[in-house]
């Protein structure tokens, strides 16, 4: 029987070890996994399954306002400020101008990657059109997410205020899942420790997308596509926790659905 052919995205520099961690995961689930970079790309049709490997942010124009347009608003409410007004209109958007900041500043532009942007859109679009199963890890997730129109928190900094984010690829951070959901029932279980290694992570669900998984903060870990065969995405590292058999059924999951095609 062939094995069936697993393609896993990831950028043209870096990447090396979530590479090799997933090239070793999915092999060891009966699968054969595929690099595609931008500069190395692949036709999805000759696919059978599809990984969106964690790495870089993606660029905020994909799921927020256009960074003119709040390079517009940032300007008018500062004017505003200098004149002396406050206006109901200032009030309103005050919150906004935080994320207006972050999203302008000179931290993240750097790391974002608008090559592997436009191949993994295009990778994920023609995997769905296909039905083939997907599993999103960490920006994987993010971007599984954004294809359906969700939204995402572009900095968690200030949502875990006093309780550490946990940034490790140890299993530390505690999650819990939403009982019947495909995910509880892939890992077999209710709740689960992972590792974390991001500052990102899913805010408003897409259509179809259901969230399946939180830490106790409340901050999505895990989602899922409601109609399609097999559309998963965790905000950890599974690749990094093979000694887990539950983590190790991500891929066994993922590998088992592609071979059914």
């Amino acid at each position: 029987m062939k094995r069936p052919l697993i393609g896993v995205s990831g950028p043209d520099r870096g990447g090396l070890a979530a590479w090799y961690a997933l090239r070793v995961a999915i092999r060891r689930a009966g699968g054969v996994p595929r690099r595609i970079t931008p500069g190395r790309p692949c036709d999805p049709a000759l696919l059978d399954g599809l990984v969106l490997a964690g790495g870089a942010d993606l660029d905020p124009e994909l799921y927020g306002v256009p960074r003119q347009r709040l390079r517009e608003l940032l300007r008018e409410a500062e004017d505003e400020a200098r004149r002396g007004q406050t206006s109901r209109w200032t009030i309103l958007v005050a919150p906004a101008l935080y994320l207006a900041r972050r999203l302008l500043s000179t931290r993240h532009p750097a790391g974002i990657d608008t090559a592997r942007d436009t191949l993994e859109m295009g990778l994920l679009e023609g995997a769905l059109r296909r039905r083939l199963p997907v599993l999103g890890i960490c920006r994987g997730a993010q971007l599984l997410n954004v294809f359906f129109g969700g939204t995402l928190l572009p900095d968690l900094a200030e949502l875990y205020g006093e309780v550490p984010g946990g940034r490790t690829v140890l299993p530390r951070k505690e999650v819990r899942l939403e009982p019947g959901s495909r995910l509880a029932a892939v890992l077999g279980r209710d709740s689960c420790r992972v590792n974390a290694l991001h500052h990102q992570a899913v805010d408003a669900p897409g259509h179809g997308i259901a969230i399946v998984a939180r830490e106790p903060t409340g901050i999505v870990q895990g989602i899922e596509h409601e109609h399609l065969p097999l559309a998963i995405g965790v905000q950890w590292h599974p690749e990094y926790l093979p000694q887990h058999p539950s983590q190790r059924r991500l891929f066994s999951a993922l590998v088992q659905a592609a071979a059914s095609r």
